[in-house]
């Protein structure tokens, strides 16, 4: 199935590539998406391990996901009056959240990231949509995360707290000199840091990048896959392709 939203740096386009390098099934019994975001990886199978946990560090993103979880019909009841409308985004994001509670919230936010330009949830994205089928499949979504440990932690602390030798590790951080377009503070230096965990890992993991020496530096002695993709926005750019790199600690 597919992810319920979009957001920046999702996994959409390389989701194939990155499930074939995942490990034997059979070799993990945990897994554990570090970076959530829209989930892509994560949707892309009914259920990837008996156990499974999604993070990310955005409190408001995950905010909706235990809403979608926990009160889809709820959330569906809220987001009833949704519109593909300019004056409608531009309310939701100048309105006061203080006394709001965790559904209106989760609605607002669904909102903001459906209409923006790109999920950025600043700008209003300029296009049409089905709004109502995109609010009808919460139900469906809610479904895949029943049984889905859903986490709003740092990712140091999420590894230490799941970390096992059955457990594998799907990491997508925001990218090197990328940092300043996610919505959530990741400083040069957590590069170091990330790696730095991943090195003490009882673990497997799978970490996606993009290709650049300083990466490369980082990770050298790992498995490094080097994959590409289209640009997200292909009308605009004319279908340009983007290298990327797929690193494991395992073959």
């Amino acid at each position: 199935m597919n992810s319920f939203i979009s957001w920046i740096g999702g996994k959409k386009l390389l989701r194939k590539k990155v499930l074939e390098q995942f490990p034997d099934p059979e070799s993990y019994n945990r897994y554990i998406e570090v970076f959530g975001g829209a989930g892509w990886v994560l949707f892309s199978q009914d259920k990837h391990a008996p156990m499974e946990v999604f993070n990310d560090v955005n409190g408001e993103l995950i905010n909706l996901y235990r809403v979608v979880k926990y009160h889809s019909e709820a959330l569906q009841k809220e987001l009833e009056w949704l519109l593909m409308s300019r004056e409608q985004f531009f309310d939701e994001l100048n309105r006061n959240t203080r006394g709001l509670t965790d559904i209106q919230r989760a609605a607002r936010f669904f909102c903001l990231i459906k209409e923006s330009f790109g999920a950025d949830c600043r700008s209003f994205g300029v296009r049409s949509r089905d709004m109502k089928k995109a609010v009808d499949y919460l139900k469906e979504v809610s479904g895949r995360l029943n049984r889905v440990v859903i986490e709003n932690q740092d990712f140091e602390r999420l590894i230490k707290t799941y970390d096992r030798p059955d457990a594998l590790f799907y990491l997508d951080p925001p990218y090197y000199e990328a940092e300043k377009y996610y919505p959530d503070r990741f400083n040069p230096e957590d590069h170091g840091r990330l790696r730095d965990c991943l090195c003490n890992i009882k673990g497997k993991f799978v970490l996606s990048y993009n290709d650049c020496q300083q990466i490369r530096n980082l990770y050298e002695g790992f498995t490094v896959v080097e994959v590409d993709r289209s640009d997200n926005l292909v009308s605009k750019n004319g279908g340009r392709r983007y290298k990327e790199l797929i690193i494991k600690n395992f073959e």
